[in-house]
């Protein structure tokens, strides 16, 4: 009787290294590939380029693959209890790293029936890291970012996402990781925020800044970075306007806008009660949503319906009432925004609209109740977490400090040392500079 092989793999980038483990494969016996989710590989390591679906295809068409199943973990061992294959196949590379107790629950389990796990040497020559790098220098398209979005929140236990508001703070975002406790964590995407783009101008965030002069520093990102952008649309202004901000933003390749149910002359909603927050009433903002997602072209952008209540002073329950006429106008997901600093009244908001919608995307921006983590935020359900203005916080007052520095000293050697990266530093983040 034919032995069985299984092959686990992402299979995002085939190159030379996976057709020679699968090759080692298929002469020890027919090949089960198991191909890794979106989610699998989005719990370790950036999200895949290709989709599941289109990997498979890939896969399912090389030459000594029998069948391909999914694989929905990191972790081998459901797939291999209900397969039982005699061996499975892998390159040596996992022996460390992220993948090492990987491994060796893999060679726990198939102790049970006999089977071996077979190591293949790593094809030298080949490095996934610098072939990601050169994808990420090549660029992307409006269309592969826009439907990116959607693609983590389907993918990740919470999508991570910091403020942008030029080319310079792109790069950051785009560029920025850490490694823990053996995975890779980083940014998924961008906020074009309506406060750091007028702040960055030295305007007030009144919707002094029209959408033709915030286009000019969101274009700049998009040229340097591939990661999907969410846009804050303020109050979207009418709907006949709003109409046309989501065909710009949606050609552009912006896979959200956010619009909040306010009226009247802006305020920051970080203000709160202390400064007017008029809301809309819910029949005006359902109209515009409405009219909204009826100019989109796409059904991968997202409309999504920001509600002030808390801010505003209202209730729980008012802001649970505008949730459900904001999801039967068609919103695509909610942002409930607070100022209040414990995080509570979000905590109760998401829990309740989860229990009623949970297949709506929640959004959360937590600039007030900054104590709360991304797993606690996401044990609550949110989908989505905004870090909304935190780069150009952080420049500010390095900037304030390096020119005092300047000042007080008559040179700049000690605010070079103090505050400064070098200059062969910031060329070397630069693209076209390495």
């Amino acid at each position: 009787m034919k032995k069985t092989v299984y092959v686990g793999m992402s299979a995002d980038m085939i190159h030379p290294g996976h057709l020679n483990i699968i090759r080692h494969a298929a002469e020890l016996g027919s090949v089960t590939v198991g191909v890794l989710t979106d989610a699998a590989i989005a719990s370790y390591k950036r999200l895949p380029y290709l989709d599941y679906n289109q990997r498979a295809e890939i896969v399912s068409n090389i030459k000594g693959v029998d069948r391909v199943v999914e694989q929905t973990t990191l972790d081998y061992v459901p797939n291999l209890l209900k397969l039982k294959p005699d061996y499975v196949v892998h390159g040596d590379d996992w022996k460390e790293g992220v993948q090492k107790q990987t491994r060796q629950r893999i060679i726990d389990c198939m102790a049970v029936w006999g089977g071996q796990v077979i190591d293949i040497p790593y094809t030298k020559g080949i490095s996934s890291t610098a072939m990601n790098q050169r994808l990420k220098e090549i660029g992307t398209t409006p269309e592969i970012r826009l439907r990116r979005l959607r693609r983590l929140i389907g993918a990740k236990k919470i999508v991570r996402i910091m403020e942008s508001h030029d080319g310079l703070t792109g790069l950051i975002i785009e560029n920025t990781s850490v490694q823990k406790n053996g995975m890779k964590l980083e940014f998924d995407g961008m906020w074009a925020s309506s406060l750091t783009d007028s702040t960055s101008k030295g305007k007030p965030d009144t919707e002094s800044v029209d959408l033709t002069n915030r286009l000019q520093g969101l274009n700049d990102a998009l040229e340097v970075t591939t990661k999907p952008v969410i846009f804050d649309g303020d109050t979207g202004g009418k709907p006949s306007q709003f109409r046309f901000t989501v065909r710009t933003l949606e050609r552009l390749g912006v896979s959200a806008v956010i619009i909040e149910d306010k009226v009247g002359d802006k305020h920051n909603s970080l203000f709160g009660t202390d400064a007017g927050q008029d809301q809309d009433s819910i029949e005006n903002f359902c109209e515009k949503i409405r009219t909204g997602k009826a100019a989109q072209v796409t059904d991968d952008f997202m409309v999504i319906a920001r509600i002030e209540s808390l801010i505003a002073g209202k209730s729980i329950e008012d802001a649970l009432e505008r949730a459900a006429a904001y999801v039967e106008a068609g919103a695509d997901g909610i942002m409930i925004h607070s100022k209040e600093t414990s995080g509570e009244d979000i905590r109760e908001f998401c829990l309740r609209f989860k229990a009623d919608y949970p297949d709506i995307p929640v959004v959360a921006v937590p600039t007030t109740y900054d104590a709360i983590t991304e797993d606690e935020l996401a044990s609550w359900g949110v989908n989505i977490v905004i870090y909304a203005n935190h780069l150009l916080r952080a420049a500010y007052p390095a900037m304030v400090a390096c020119a005092t520095s300047i000042l007080e000293h008559g040179r700049c050697k000690e605010a070079s040392e103090q505050y400064c990266m070098s200059v062969k530093e910031i060329l070397s983040l630069l693209p076209n500079n390495n």
